[in-house]
């Protein structure tokens, strides 16, 4: 099971090297035929099992005011309606709700958005990855000057990216907020807990925000991928631990999946739009949204599920957000023809499917508007690991690799992204996820430098300021002779490196 949840968080760490796996499938549905109607019909069946439902109306607010009467006749408990999206999270032990809830006048998609039944969750252990271990972390405070945190010699990411030298300029501003939205963060951390935003921070698991003191973090036991990715981006620049890409900006904790790991559509758009009411400057995503890998626009509920992710993501940047995503860990070329699909449903029983990535998307990286990032490891490399795809990855950060495949200069002894875990510790994880708060980072930055700039001119600076990072030599990143992987496209554009890498100097540069 943790695993999945790895994958699913878009983060790779195990005591030895990287393991990669993937999860996904196939959800039956019935498209609907009748002439829309203004209600469902009256008689429906209540004896199938809890599932969760998002139902996307068509615009005006006494439209939805009609749709929501006819989800109650077909037998659905509204948990919460995002009227300003057009999007309801709706609870319904009617196996039939979805089809039926489709022929209603002003519903434009619903689907189920799992294929397991809600069930009371219980805490899941889950490990964290490669502690900083006494001696090293003794060495690297040897090391550490007045300028560093003591742990900061370990960060071979800060100089890849040029945030060392950003620093000396400026550590990012107070008044921009970077919202993790993950597994749950931990504030209390001592090197997080200076720059939290408690008020932009909730727990949205339900779909519905939780505002409760601390609800934002994991509980015993649950991952502490949130808390990760949290460092990364803003880990305060104090004498203690770790550095940040952006040490001086606000980070907020949104926690989107449940204890089980999952990451179901309703949280990830309570997420979102929590973050663009309560004046986020960037989200970072480092996850996959359960239970597809890809869903398709050719299945009506997987359908339902990218419109209403969709209808997030644009509300948020409207707002002002500029959305970071991870590319995903499947070393697949997003640009590809086809795909194979062997993991989907995850929730339940995956099957093998054929997929085209313009018409099934990972989301939220596929999604218009987001930043997609892929990782490179500690020579510069696409990550081994890493997805890509020209047209598809918008930037490349660091994310880790092992070191069998790119060793890191000294003092740095391990190949990993070296940040904050729970229990107020320091640990190495790897993946995509480690490499889009890289990225948010940057962006933050960015905002600091420009507070006017919007959404869409934070994105333009970003990736006009990345350096330029062609494809290199056939990619043999394990050296046995076989290439494992084509990169596609010239110096300043290409599939493994998108614009190219992030660059924190130029971003605090007016």
């Amino acid at each position: 099971m943790a695993h999945l949840r790895s994958r699913r968080t878009r983060a790779i760490a195990l005591p030895v090297g990287l393991a990669l796996t993937a999860s996904l499938g196939f959800l039956p549905t019935g498209a609907a035929t009748a002439a829309p109607l203004d209600e469902a019909p009256a008689a429906v069946s209540t004896d199938g099992p809890l599932l969760s439902y998002v139902v996307n109306t068509h615009g005006g607010r006494g439209n939805a005011k009609s749709v929501k009467r006819a989800i109650e006749k077909a037998g659905g408990t509204i948990v919460i309606a995002y009227d300003q999206i057009g999007v309801i999270v709706v609870h319904s032990q009617n196996p039939d709700f979805a089809r039926q809830i489709r022929t209603v006048r002003g519903v434009a998609s619903a689907g189920a958005t799992r294929t397991a039944p809600i069930t009371p969750q219980a805490d899941t252990a889950t490990g964290v990855e490669q502690p900083l271990g006494a001696a090293e972390a003794a060495k690297a405070s040897a090391k550490a000057t007045d300028e560093q945190d003591p742990f900061e010699p370990l960060q071979w990411d800060l100089p890849a990216i040029k945030a060392d030298k950003a620093h000396q300029k400026t550590l990012g501003s107070k008044k921009v907020t970077v919202a993790v939205i993950d597994t749950g963060v931990d504030d209390t951390h001592p090197d997080l807990a200076p720059n939290f935003d408690t008020g932009a921070s909730a727990n949205c698991v339900t779909g519905k925000p939780d505002t409760t003191p601390g609800a934002w973090r994991p509980a015993a036991g649950e991952s502490d991928h949130g808390t990760h990715v949290a460092g990364t981006i803003a880990a305060a620049k104090n004498g203690i631990g770790v550095t940040g890409v952006a040490p001086g900006v606000k980070v907020s904790g949104i926690k989107v999946s449940n204890p089980d790991g999952f990451f179901y559509t309703e949280s990830v758009v309570c997420g979102f739009v929590w973050a663009a009411e309560h004046g986020v400057d960037v989200t970072n995503n480092s996850y996959y949204t359960d239970p597809w890998l890809f869903a398709c626009k050719t299945d009506e509920d997987q359908k339902a599920l990218l419109e209403s992710v969709t209808r997030a993501t644009r509300y948020a940047e409207r707002k002002g957000a500029v959305n970071v995503a991870a590319a995903g860990n499947s070393r697949m070329d997003l640009a590809a023809d086809e795909l194979t699909d062997t993991t989907s449903p995850n929730d339940t029983t995956p099957v093998t499917r054929a997929i085209n990535p313009r018409d099934c998307l990972d989301y939220p990286a596929m999604l218009p508007g987001v930043v997609t990032v892929s990782a490179t490891g500690a020579k510069g490399l696409k990550s081994s690991y890493s997805n890509y795809g020209k047209g598809v990855v918008d930037i490349a950060a660091p994310g880790g690799d092992s070191t069998a495949y790119q060793t890191p200069d000294a003092p740095a002894t391990s190949g990993l992204i070296l940040s904050t875990v729970m229990n107020g510790g320091y640990g190495y994880k790897a993946g995509t996820s480690m490499a889009s708060p890289h990225v948010a980072g940057v962006a933050a930055l960015i905002k600091s430098t420009h507070p006017r700039a919007s959404a869409a001119e934070v994105k333009a600076l970003l990736y006009a300021q990345a350096d330029d990072k062609a494809c290199g030599g056939p990619y043999d990143i394990n050296g046995d002779g076989t290439v494992d992987a084509v990169c596609e496209g010239g110096k300043s554009k290409n599939g493994f490196y998108g614009a190219g890498m992030a660059d924190a100097l130029d971003a605090v540069r007016r």
